[in-house]
């Protein structure tokens, strides 16, 4: 049964994305935008979303231009990189959220990617709270050592191989990542051969956006991550220098379970454990 709305979003110039809406029974108290993981289509957090719900919360998920339900045509002939998914996309979902629920609290929820790239969405002073879950800096000099083993193919030999040979980047088939518009997967690159990530890859615009968020940041980071390294979470906090921050780095064998990892978190399993035990405490006024 479809428990969800799905709007198309103009963000003007015939581009549109694709988003769903689920809405709890009776009023809502809150707002939650989940903004997805790179290359991440947002059905992967249908379940989270739905209990979102179901605790009388209006919840939000999309995909990113190129992404999912929002990839129109081929993507060679995207131009999208991800500031203008932050800036446009992401700021459109902001305005399409506060439009259905009015003066009401807004809880950014980024995962990973979701959660580095707020600074750079124009009206995100609308945000009330923002939630981080596996969010780090993807530096990747300090990515988890499994992961460094075999990144620096991805950023030193398939990228600069495959981007310019097919005009975008075909991580499906690689086994990377996902597919990937050039700008994207360009900009990416970039921002991870960095030791500042965004910060450092985009100048000091983008480490003065990163210190305009004054927003209470909650992070929650887990110990058996194989992306992320606990100097990667820290580092990308970190440059949210004038934002409270509430760090968590929880150990799966602090709840009873073997693993979690950096796509964990959104599964049913964890309803208890993670969702009513550390996030939902967290979406109260």
């Amino acid at each position: 049964m479809q428990t969800f709305e799905q709007q198309e979003i103009d963000l003007g110039g015939g581009e549109h994305i694709v988003a769903r809406f689920f809405t709890p029974i009776g009023a809502a108290r809150g707002a939650v935008l989940l903004a997805p993981a790179m290359a991440v289509p947002q059905d992967y957090y249908t379940a989270f979303a739905e209990w979102l719900a179901g605790q009388g919360l209006l919840v939000a998920t999309f995909d990113y231009r190129g992404i999912g339900l929002s990839r129109r045509g081929h993507l060679r002939e995207l131009d999208a990189d991800v500031l203008s998914w932050a800036t446009r996309d992401c700021a459109a979902m902001i305005d399409a959220v506060c439009a259905r629920a009015p003066g009401l609290p807004l809880y950014w929820l980024g995962h990973s990617l979701g959660g580095q790239i707020l600074p750079f969405v124009p009206n995100n002073q609308r945000v009330s709270k923002v939630l981080t879950i596996a969010t780090g800096s993807g530096y990747w000099r300090e990515n988890t050592p499994s992961l460094k083993r075999t990144v620096w193919s991805m950023w030193y030999f398939f990228v600069p191989l495959t981007v310019p040979l097919c005009g975008y980047f075909p991580g499906k088939r690689l086994g990377m990542v996902g597919d990937l518009p050039r700008g994207v997967i360009e900009q990416w690159r970039r921002w991870c051969l960095h030791r500042d990530y965004a910060v450092g890859a985009e100048g000091p615009s983008a480490r003065a956006r990163y210190n305009a968020i004054r927003q209470p940041i909650v992070s929650l980071s887990f110990t058996d991550d194989e992306f992320m390294s606990a100097r990667n979470i820290e580092a990308i906090h970190s440059s949210y220098a004038n934002a409270p921050r509430d760090m968590r780095r929880i150990a799966p064998e602090q709840i009873g379970v073997r693993r979690i990892g950096h796509f964990g978190f959104f599964k049913p399993a964890f309803q208890q454990s993670l969702w009513e035990a550390h996030l939902l405490p967290e979406l109260r006024p």
